[in-house]
């Protein structure tokens, strides 16, 4: 077992736990029995590590027990004995669960992980076995999907993909990575309630049209803000302040400055549209909100905000898995980096989440093209927020006024938003992106999201029971935030199949932090969990997919075993129906996870990586390729691509350094992988 003890400190949030107490921190792994871990307010001290009960009433303030089973009489009804050896293997989870390097933060979170594997470890205990070596029996694992609720599956499979990535420091294997991949796919969830998945076109056209949208913003931005502080002035000019123009007893033709009825006075500053091709951003307001038939009306910049906004929302969204309630409570200053001696800078959005529980983080990977996002968002929310401080009614805090809200309501003088009569803290709900396409019609063109037959062929594939009424060939897309999710869960893992070279790129960023940071405890953040368990459960029903199309396409070679891919190839390409693909997956015959040359078919765990390194894959170390690696075809502009990102840092680096040298063997292994495709 590999274990730093000082890695290893109590997490649950709670006065009673201090640094200097004896219950910080295990003294050993595992830990002595004697080791006191539940200590009262008086000192007193309730459970020691050996103990068949864990009382965590001090934590909870409400009674809560952990009952490891093997004391001599099951107390409560409905909990079950446990053999001591099991029961052993039980305290060393719960130790992890709560002293661990992820340890949870709630006693409710913690008590809820313990309540799920402990139903497992009773299943093993209950059929004689030791639950480290339930994957030896499967016909014991069988009934583990019968001891889970439908509710908790994407719960139960991450859970138990963060105790097989702690396999070390725990010293056994309770689900192994195959035996995740067989629950997974056989998720209830995965086939009654499964959310859609947009298809690649669809995608790729809304998230090409979201960032066109936010970088003319950006490429305009010192017009649009002279043009606002302009607006501004002239109605504070016409009204005597800001604060009276924002009345809301004041009316458009007897306030406004930009009335062509007042071209009379001297001092009349134009018809909006004239001020608006002064400042250089009528065609900007002509191809966003007004079309380029119709003048810039009075209300257009306040509306071409809203709809920047709104791109800036969805944008985010698609990079890093939020709700739209989350995204909507995001501030100016969400985007923070995470220093990574591997990858550089890595994005982190932190908010604030939708979830009561303090467990759940509001910190989310992102894609580093998100800050475009953030930067027009923020623009708008600092512009708006001059307005907001000189509305008796917002009343926006010093907190508010240095850092906004990136979701602004209009709340200057010449919209008719109704943010500018509520309270600033008062947030209106974000409404659907597709009530907002209806309201927006310039955003995105919706013959480009009316459904093909390859769209429908692809997201039935990932989601087979579309409603028919919703999803059919000429249809709109029903575009939704949901869908953002598991969208792009399914793209990091499965692009290689689904997707162009250009979608590809969009996710290079996604499709490699996120799997590190979230499905294997890359990071030391505590990220958001249920987040991590649409990655991780996403991570694992991918694969079936993926592998039929390695068997039956030529897409896919081997290096130096072409018999491997064969192989797979008389396994899969008589199965018809998709089902009897999932049936594979529950009996382990299908092996192949996705990597950055194309995939891997071991069919256990691979310890040389092939995410975060391809240097083993492809024989980037001076030894032959692995055995397992196969190549695919369609990701040699991608591989291309990366190529010439590496060696423009291995131009910088000096030479014998570590990082360095890492570099020229992922040079090699990729100029292998070049060298192979062109040959076969």
């Amino acid at each position: 077992m590999k274990t730093d003890i000082l890695e290893m400190t109590f997490g649950i949030q709670t006065d009673l736990v201090t640094s200097t107490a004896v219950n910080f921190r295990p003294p050993s792994w595992p830990p002595p029995r004697d080791w006191p871990v539940v200590i009262d307010k008086d000192g007193s001290v309730l459970a020691y590590w050996g103990d068949s009960m864990w009382p965590l009433t001090p934590w909870a303030d409400r009674p809560l027990i952990l009952d490891f089973g093997d004391g001599e009489v099951p107390k409560r009804k409905g909990v079950k004995p446990i053999d001591p050896a099991n029961a052993d293997i039980l305290r060393m989870i719960a130790t992890w669960l709560i002293w661990g390097p992820y340890a949870a933060r709630s006693v409710s979170t913690a008590y809820r992980k313990f309540r799920l594997v402990r139903a497992i470890v009773s299943l093993c205990s209950n059929n004689g076995i030791s639950a480290a070596t339930m994957m030896r029996f499967p016909k014991v694992f069988d009934k583990v999907k019968e001891s889970l609720s439908p509710s908790d599956y994407n719960f139960i499979v991450s859970l138990f993909h963060s105790l097989y990535d702690a396999r070390e420091t725990l010293g056994f294997t309770i689900i192994d990575a195959d035996g995740l991949r067989r629950l997974a796919n056989t998720s209830p969830n995965h086939s009654p309630v499964q959310t859609p998945y947009i298809p690649p076109r669809i995608w790729l056209y809304q998230i090409t049209r979201l960032r066109e949208c936010l970088t003319d913003f950006l490429k305009h931005e010192e017009q649009i803000k002279a043009c606002f502080q302009f607006c501004l002035d002239s109605y504070i000019k016409k009204n005597g302040t800001l604060e009276a123009a924002l009345s809301p007893k004041k009316t458009s033709t007897t306030r406004s400055p930009f009335v062509s009825g007042l071209s009379y006075q001297s001092d009349f500053a134009g018809t909006f549209s004239e001020v608006a091709t002064r400042f250089g951003i009528s065609e900007l307001l002509a191809k966003w909100v007004n079309g380029p038939q119709n003048q810039a009306e009075l209300d257009s910049l306040s509306i071409y905000f809203s709809i920047v906004t709104i791109a800036g929302l969805a944008y985010i969204c698609n990079f890093t898995l939020q709700r739209k309630e989350e995204v909507a409570s995001l501030r100016a200053n969400c985007l923070t980096w995470d220093e990574d001696e591997t990858y550089g800078r890595v994005p982190i959005i932190c908010g604030e989440t939708t979830k009561t529980d303090p467990d759940s983080d509001a910190r989310w990977i992102a894609s580093p093209s998100v800050e475009v996002a953030i930067q027009a968002l923020s623009a708008i929310a600092f512009m708006r927020m001059t307005c907001d401080q000189a509305n008796p009614i917002t009343r926006p805090n010093a907190s508010d006024q240095a850092n906004p809200y990136l979701y602004s309501s209009p709340t200057e003088p010449w919209s008719t938003g109704s943010g500018k009569t509520r309270a600033y803290h008062i947030r209106s709900p974000i409404r659907s992106i597709i009530e907002m396409i209806d309201q927006y019609v310039n955003l995105f063109d919706v013959e480009k999201l009316r459904i093909t037959a390859e769209d429908l062929e692809i997201a039935r594939r990932l989601t087979p029971n579309l409603p028919e009424k919703e999803f059919a060939i000429g249809k709109v897309w029903p575009l939704a935030w949901h869908q953002y999710r598991r969208t792009g869960a399914v793209n990091m893992f499965a692009s290689g199949d689904i997707s162009d070279s250009t979608m590809q790129h969009q996710m290079k960023h996604s499709s490699r932090l996120m799997p590190l940071y979230y499905g294997r405890n890359h990071s030391r953040l505590h990220l958001n969990q249920e987040v991590q368990a649409t990655v991780v459960m996403a991570m694992y029903q991918a694969q079936v997919e993926i592998a039929k199309v390695v068997a039956a396409t030529d897409r896919f070679l081997s290096p130096q075993a072409p018999e491997r891919k064969e192989a797979l190839a008389v396994n899969i390409l008589s199965i018809k129906d998709v089902k009897d693909l999932i049936a594979m997956a529950k009996k382990g015959t299908i092996a192949f996870r996705e990597n950055r040359l194309g995939g891997c078919m071991k069919a256990g765990n691979c310890e040389y990586g092939g995410i975060e390194s391809v240097a083993r894959c492809a024989g980037g170390d001076g030894y032959k390729p692995c055995n397992d690696v196969l190549y695919d075809r369609n990701k040699e502009p991608h591989v291309r691509a990366e190529l010439r990102r590496v060696l423009e840092e291995i131009a910088l680096l000096p030479a014998g350094q570590p990082r360095y040298n890492a570099l020229i063997e992922e040079q090699r292994a990729m100029e292998n992988y070049l060298d192979a495709i062109s040959r076969h």
